[in-house]
């Protein structure tokens, strides 16, 4: 795959011209996600930025009892998802 092109604008333009649809979808997807301030912010933050409390641990422990005790009466994920028009594709951040 040689190329003679320096500018990476114009080699990127070459490429895409290869692309099929498909793929073409697909890096538009990526540079939007690219250039959206949001995203990028997302893409960057720490996975968790502050410690869970004792009170927290505490909650957590008795969410999970209480699941365990009432099998089946818990909401399922896909239903809570579908409650704010989400499906399980849809990302969350």
């Amino acid at each position: 795959m040689a190329t003679t092109t320096v500018n990476p604008k114009q080699q990127a333009h070459e490429l895409i011209d290869r692309l099929t649809a498909g793929q073409v979808a697909a890096v538009v997807g990526l540079l939007e996600a690219m250039l959206d301030p949001v995203s990028v912010a997302l893409a960057n933050a720490p996975i968790e930025d502050e410690p869970i409390g004792e009170e927290e641990e505490r909650a957590v422990a008795a969410s999970k009892a209480w699941l365990a005790e009432h099998p089946g009466e818990g909401i399922p994920h896909e239903e809570v998802m579908a409650e704010f028009g989400l499906s399980s594709e849809d990302p969350v951040g």
